[in-house]
């Protein structure tokens, strides 16, 4: 497929997020949820933005995959067999967004034989659209955007969520002593908040693919990197709704290797 083709994806992708963030706002703080059998949480704005994103997108790419933690038939592994995928989180940070924390995002990856290479990411708190990939930029609403530069220090700042897996709480102990920490409840926005200097780093052991698929594309055109500490993600062969939780520090190479000495991985 020629790039044209591609161009043509990215826009429509970037097109049928933003259509989705006018129903978002109104449903803030207003929808009701569930719980689901894994103990996360969904609502019906949940269901409702993977259905409009996907019926859009899939009348105009009809052969591509598309892959939402919210719209899968079966928890059996799906393999991705096509040139160009789409995988959607449609609220990451959906206990936030039900119960009114405006941290909270509508996730949106390209990837191209399995890997991404386009993230759009819609910042509810800011209002702002976060979208690039490798090769493209990376924008941050109007703002040319970039990771930061600087070797972390004492007045960095880190995203990091209490970790699923207790066993890496001494984590926590390490990190708090070294740097600030924010925990927004949104592994997207750690990320894409790194991608456009926002923060500085992100440290994270918490989530699956469909967290953080739009947000990588975004710290590899920032200039930054997303290192894996329990095996490479990517190019992505199958969607499985059962896959285990992925680890990864995220920053610029200085923050990188700071963190795994720190942590030790």
């Amino acid at each position: 497929m020629s790039s044209v083709e591609l161009l043509a994806r990215i826009e429509a992708g970037k097109a049928a997020v933003l259509a989705q963030t006018e129903f978002m706002h109104r449903e803030f703080g207003r929808v009701k949820s569930e719980w689901k059998y894994d103990g996360t949480r969904v609502t019906a704005a949940d269901i409702a933005i993977s259905e409009n994103i996907f019926k859009e997108l899939g009348a105009q790419f009809p052969d591509d995959h598309y892959f939402s933690e919210e719209l899968a038939e079966t928890d059996v592994p799906a393999p991705l067999t096509q040139r160009f995928a789409w995988v959607l989180d449609p609220i990451d940070g959906t206990n936030n967004y039900a119960t009114g924390i405006p941290y909270c995002a509508i996730s949106l990856a390209l990837l191209e034989n399995g890997t991404p290479v386009y993230g759009v990411v819609y910042d509810l708190a800011r209002r702002v659209l976060i979208h690039g990939g490798p090769g493209f930029g990376l924008w941050d609403g109007e703002r040319e955007a970039h990771v930061k530069t600087s070797p972390p220090d004492a007045q960095s700042m880190l995203g990091f969520h209490s970790p699923h897996d207790k066993g890496f709480s001494h984590h926590a102990t390490a990190l708090v002593e070294n740097f600030k920490l924010r925990g927004l409840g949104s592994s997207t926005l750690h990320l894409a908040y790194v991608a456009v200097g926002l923060l500085d780093a992100t440290v994270d052991h918490n989530v699956r693919i469909w967290d953080i698929a739009a947000a990588v594309p975004l710290v590899w055109a920032g200039g930054g990197q997303v290192q894996f500490l329990n095996g490479e993600q990517f190019p992505m062969k199958v969607f499985n709704l059962k896959m285990d939780r992925i680890q990864f520090v995220a920053g610029n190479a200085s923050a990188c290797a700071t963190l795994r000495t720190l942590l030790k991985v």
